[in-house]
């Protein structure tokens, strides 16, 4: 099983801080993750934290496998174009039953891409989703919570983190 960490220009580091530490160090873990840092390019990305992080591999070059983690972690560039390849591919990865973690804006991109209508989910607030996302017709699967999890998608809000991590970590049975 490997994790992948979409990167992304004002990826909200903090986020993902919990999951990062974990499965770079292995301390806690009942088995090893890898973790593959993954983007459109190979470029250095800056997060909202002012933190220069480089992808390890280009989105197209990767082959997720039944059980592997795919982590999109919030950021403010999510509704730019250029993360469509990676959108693009979420239907697929859930129905090959790869893991799909979102948090704070990358759930905006997954509502307007209309894959969390018939999803339950949660984000940062129905009415934002709604205003922000045209797209979006999902709100009777909203679900008021930190985090919401839907077979093999986790969702979360831009204040659970922690929550957010730990239904990860309980998900891939790493702990």
């Amino acid at each position: 099983m490997r994790a992948y960490l979409y990167i992304l220009n004002t990826l909200s580091d903090w986020e993902i801080g919990y999951i990062t530490s974990e499965l770079n160090s292995g301390r806690y873990l009942n088995k090893p993750i890898e973790l593959v840092k993954i983007g459109n390019t190979i470029e250095a990305i800056k997060t909202m934290g002012g933190i220069s992080i480089v992808p390890d591999e280009i989105i197209e070059n990767i082959e997720f496998n039944k059980g592997d983690l795919l982590i999109l972690p919030g950021a403010d560039t999510w509704m730019d174009i250029e993360h469509i390849k990676i959108v693009n591919i979420v239907a697929k990865l859930l129905d090959n039953q790869v893991i799909v973690a979102a948090i704070c804006g990358a759930t905006m991109a997954l509502a307007q891409n209309k894959l969390l209508d018939d999803k339950k989910h949660t984000s940062n607030d129905k009415g934002f989703l709604k205003m922000v996302c045209s797209n979006y017709a999902g709100e009777d699967n909203y679900l008021e919570r930190p985090v919401v999890i839907d077979n093999n998608l986790i969702t979360a809000n831009g204040l659970s983190s922690l929550e957010f991590s730990y239904e990860i970590f309980k998900k891939i049975g790493a702990m």
